[in-house]
């Protein structure tokens, strides 16, 4: 038993050469479709999450004065009572 797993590791040392040659050919094959993007696509990409931001943290702002306006006013409640 010890034979056919030490077989199996043996093998599979030996293809590692051949596997990572045909890793690297397929990862060339696949670089040389990669295309960069034009000009006016990274400034549209670029206007776009500049203003998704802004609106989060216009949102989150808002939740967190709620929050802590409420929390203030929780804690003030208790303490005078």
């Amino acid at each position: 038993m010890a034979t056919m797993t030490e077989n199996s590791l043996v093998t599979t040392v030996k293809s590692w050469p051949e596997r990572i040659r045909s890793f690297y050919n397929e990862v060339r094959t696949e670089m040389r479709k990669v295309t960069a993007p034009s000009w006016k696509e990274v400034q549209g990409t670029t206007t776009v999450v500049v203003i998704t931001v802004f609106l989060f943290a216009l949102y989150f702002a808002v939740i967190d004065y709620f929050i802590q306006n409420g929390v203030s006013y929780l804690f003030n409640y208790f303490k005078a009572h």
